[in-house]
């Protein structure tokens, strides 16, 4: 994981799951010699979303996202996929953590 704003912005995304699910299992998976720390991912009755960071973002994808309610709009990526929905966070945006939270709930459930 970097050091950087994308740290910061996934200790933000990790304390906004578990809040919501306190139950929430976190795994990293898909290790490999580009990303040793491999991909966090969040499960509680199935996988809720996985947080991957790139150059110039975060993007936490929904394993069932398109499944989900979000009345507000927080998904902004992937939004054609037939299954996942994503959110692309970069350094200056905000992240609405109510509909977030919202969204994490509904995926656990």
């Amino acid at each position: 994981m970097t050091d950087d704003w994308r740290a910061a912005r996934v200790d933000q995304i990790r304390q906004l799951i578990v809040a919501a699910v306190p139950e929430v299992v976190e795994e990293a998976k898909w290790r490999k010699a580009s990303n040793p720390d491999g991909v966090p991912t969040f499960s509680h009755n199935g996988l809720i979303c996985t947080v991957e960071t790139y150059k110039d973002k975060v993007k936490v994808t929904f394993a069932k996202g398109a499944s989900l309610p979000d009345p507000t709009g927080v998904f902004n990526a992937s939004l054609d996929a037939g299954t996942r929905r994503a959110i692309d966070i970069k350094a200056d945006d905000e992240l609405d953590a109510d509909a977030f939270s919202d969204l994490i709930r509904a995926a656990s459930s």
